[in-house]
Formats: C-alpha cells, sequence, structure tokens
C-alpha cells in the first residue's frame, strides 16, 4: 500500500489522482473531526475548506511522516480556529454543554447512553489543550505522538496534557455510575 507521504509527494510532481486518493483514505476521518466539534450543519462548509487548503499546503509535507492523518487533523484545526475566530461574538455559545450536545455526530448512540450529558460536561470542565489532546487520542484513534504533531506540541507536553485529563475524569463528580454501568457491561461478556 502507497503511503499518505507518497501520494502527497506524487500530487506534488502533477499526478491528480494521488491527491484524490489521499482524501478518499482520510475523508470519513477529517468529517468525523470536524463534525464532533461543531456539528454536522457546519461540518459540510468547514471540511471543504480543510481539503482545500490541504491541496494548498501539500508542497510543505514532511515525507519523513508516512501517515498524513495528524497533518489534516492540523489543518483542520486551523481552518476550526479561523472559523470560531470569524463568528460574531453574539453568535458565540454562551453554553459549551449545548454546543456539546449539537456536535456530537451521533445523537441516537447519546439517546441510548444515561451518562452522555455527565461525560460532556465533565469535558466541558476541562482546559481546552487537555480535552483536543484526550479527544485525539480517543475519538480520532490517534497516537500520542500523532496528536502532538497535530496540536503542534512536543509529544511529552501531549502525554502530559492527556495525564491532565485522565486525572480530571477520574476525580469529576457523577462520573462514577457511568463507569460502574461500562464496567457491569464488560462484565456480561
Amino acid at each position: 500500500m502507497t503511503s499518505d507521504a507518497e501520494l502527497i509527494g506524487r500530487s506534488v510532481s502533477g499526478d491528480d489522482e494521488a491527491f484524490v486518493e489521499l482524501l478518499h483514505r482520510h475523508e470519513a476521518a477529517v468529517w468525523a473531526y470536524v463534525a464532533r466539534r461543531v456539528g454536522r450543519g457546519q461540518a459540510k462548509d468547514l471540511v471543504s475548506e480543510v481539503w482545500i487548503a490541504a491541496f494548498g499546503a501539500r508542497c510543505s509535507y514532511d515525507p519523513a511522516f508516512p501517515g498524513a492523518r495528524p497533518w489534516l487533523f492540523g489543518i483542520a484545526r486551523n481552518v476550526l480556529r479561523r472559523h470560531w475566530r470569524a463568528r460574531l461574538d453574539e453568535d458565540l455559545e454562551a453554553d459549551m454543554e449545548a454546543l456539546a450536545k449539537r456536535a456530537d455526530p451521533w445523537p441516537v448512540v447519546d439517546e441510548r447512553l444515561d451518562g452522555a450529558a455527565i461525560l460532556r460536561r465533565i469535558l466541558t470542565q476541562l482546559r481546552p489543550e487537555e480535552r483536543e489532546v484526550l479527544l485525539l487520542v480517543v475519538w480520532d484513534e490517534l497516537s500520542i505522538s500523532e496528536a502532538a504533531r497535530t496540536v503542534g506540541v512536543p509529544a511529552g507536553t501531549a502525554r502530559y496534557h492527556l495525564h491532565r485529563a485522565r486525572v480530571a475524569l477520574r476525580a469529576a463528580a457523577g462520573l462514577e455510575p457511568l463507569l460502574a454501568g461500562l464496567d457491569a457491561v464488560q462484565n456480561d461478556k
């Protein structure tokens, strides 16, 4: 299988199909990354911006990294930052919990999981950098070093953010019943 770095290199050299293959390879992951942060309604336009930005920045891709997912998530993160900065102050969501409910791409799962509201509340209480690294590792299934590349921090710093997020989750009030419920489900298997 051709690596992402090779596809990007071929794209830079003029192979139009190489970038299309890269897009197909990562479109679901990029969509999920953006949709979890802004909701499905706004994700379509923003994901398009991500791919346009990635195409424009492909010459600067570091071929030492065979996988492009962290690079694409970093581009998506920058697109999201521009999006949030461009919003008018009156459009900004005062209640992060309400934003988290709209940004969840799987409302059907939320209805089945009673602890979703508790977990959302706890996640919104984390420091932004801790929450971002946790979500990249858990939701987006990146390694700590890939999450660090995405966020633009050293791997040790990302590991620290992940540790702090996990400590905060363990200490959060209201999470114990949810974790006990998960343990009971796992013990039934």
